[in-house]
C-alpha cells in the first residue's frame, strides 16, 4: 500500500485509510463484534489512518477504536476525530473554546489517550471558517497538550479555501470522488502550495461506486441512505454524494468499461482519487472484514485516457446536479 506524509505534521500515513462512520451508526446495524473485526481487518491490511467523529454512534465509533487498538501491539495508527456536531442547536455561536474543549475532553476519554492526533471541526456553519476566534481557541487547546494538530471537515470548496488561509489548519476533509470532482479545479492546487493534507471522504459515493447497487436496492430504516436522500437529517451531499439515485446508476454503467480487467469498481474508484497528488489519504468505510480488505487493494496507476474518460462522464451526467451546490 502506498504511504505518504500527512502534510505539515510530518506523520506517516497509508494513502488508503479507514472511515469509521459505518461502525458507529446510521449505516444499518453493525454489531460491536463485527465492527471490531472490520477494523482489525483494515489494520491488518496495512491501513495506518483512522477517521472517526464524536457523533458517530454518540461516541460508539471512538470507543470501538480504543478497544481494538488496546488489543494490538506495535505502533499506534494515526487517529483523527471530529468535534462540533454535538452542539444543539448547531449554530456558529456555539463554536466557543469551552464547548469545543468539552467535546475534545470527551473524545480523549472515548479514545483512551492524553492527546488527540488530530481534531477536525465537523462541518460547522459556514461563518465559522472565517472566524479567527475559533482558530485562537484551537491554538489554546493545542497549547494545553490536548490535541497535537487541528483541521477542518467541510461541505463546500469555498469553505475549504477559506479554512486553509488560517495557518494553524493542517488538514481539510472534503468529499472527492468520481461524482464530486470540483475540488480538483482550484482547491487542490492551493492545498498543495500550503502543504495542507487532504482527506477524501465519501470516496465510493455511499456505496454507489462499488457497482453493486441497482434500482431495486433497499436500505434499513436507520441507514442514512434511506432517510437523508434530500438532506432531511444533514447535508444531502453526504448521501450518494448528492447525486439523484437514477442518474448515479446510469453514470456507474458508463464507468464500468473503464474498470481495469480483474479489478473491482470500488478499487478503481479509490485509485482514481489517489491519482490526484493533493489527496493525502482516502477513507472508505466498511461494515465487514471482507469490505475492509477489498478497500485495501491498491491498483496500478490509471492511464491519462481513463482519467479523461471518467471526467467526461462526470461533466456530462453528474456535474449539472452537484457542481453548483458544493
Amino acid at each position: 500500500m502506498q504511504t505518504t506524509t500527512f502534510g505539515r505534521t510530518g506523520r506517516p500515513t497509508s494513502r488508503i485509510g479507514f472511515g469509521a462512520w459505518a461502525i458507529g451508526g446510521t449505516w444499518g446495524e453493525v454489531t460491536v463484534a463485527d465492527a471490531k473485526a472490520t477494523l482489525h481487518a483494515a489494520l491488518d491490511a496495512g491501513m495506518t489512518f483512522i477517521d472517526t467523529a464524536d457523533v458517530y454512534g454518540d461516541g460508539r465509533s471512538e470507543r470501538i477504536i480504543r478497544e481494538v487498538l488496546a488489543e494490538r501491539p506495535g505502533e499506534r495508527p494515526f487517529v483523527a476525530t471530529k468535534a462540533g456536531r454535538r452542539l444543539s442547536p448547531h449554530v456558529a455561536e456555539g463554536y466557543t473554546q469551552a464547548n469545543i474543549e468539552a467535546f475534545i475532553d470527551r473524545s480523549l476519554t472515548n479514545l483512551g489517550v492524553e492527546t488527540l492526533d488530530l481534531v477536525q471541526l465537523h462541518c460547522p456553519p459556514t461563518p465559522v471558517y472565517s472566524d479567527p476566534s475559533i482558530y485562537a481557541a484551537l491554538d489554546a487547546i493545542k497549547a494545553k497538550g490536548k490535541i497535537a494538530d487541528y483541521g477542518v471537515s467541510v461541505e463546500t470548496v469555498e469553505e475549504a479555501r477559506e479554512a486553509i488561509r488560517h495557518p494553524g489548519v493542517v488538514s481539510v476533509q472534503i468529499i472527492y470522488n468520481l461524482f464530486r470532482q470540483k475540488p480538483a479545479e482550484v482547491f487542490f492546487k492551493e492545498a498543495l502550495a500550503r502543504n495542507v493534507a487532504v482527506i477524501a471522504r465519501v470516496p465510493l459515493a455511499s456505496g454507489l461506486l462499488t457497482g453493486k447497487m441497482s434500482a431495486t436496492s433497499t436500505f434499513a430504516a436507520d441507514d442514512h441512505r434511506s432517510f437523508n436522500r434530500n438532506g432531511e437529517a444533514f447535508d444531502k451531499g453526504e448521501t450518494f454524494s448528492g447525486v439523484p439515485f437514477d442518474v448515479a446508476l446510469a453514470a456507474v454503467d458508463e464507468l464500468r468499461p473503464l474498470v481495469p480487467h480483474g479489478a473491482t469498481m470500488a478499487a478503481f474508484a479509490l485509485r482514481w482519487i489517489l491519482m490526484e497528488d493533493a489527496v493525502t489519504v482516502v477513507i472508505p468505510g466498511a461494515k465487514t472484514p471482507v469490505q475492509a480488505r477489498a478497500n485495501a487493494v491498491d491498483l496500478p496507476a490509471l492511464s491519462a485516457e481513463t482519467m479523461d474518460a471518467a471526467r467526461e462522464i462526470y461533466q456530462r451526467l453528474i456535474a449539472p446536479h452537484v457542481q453548483h451546490l458544493w
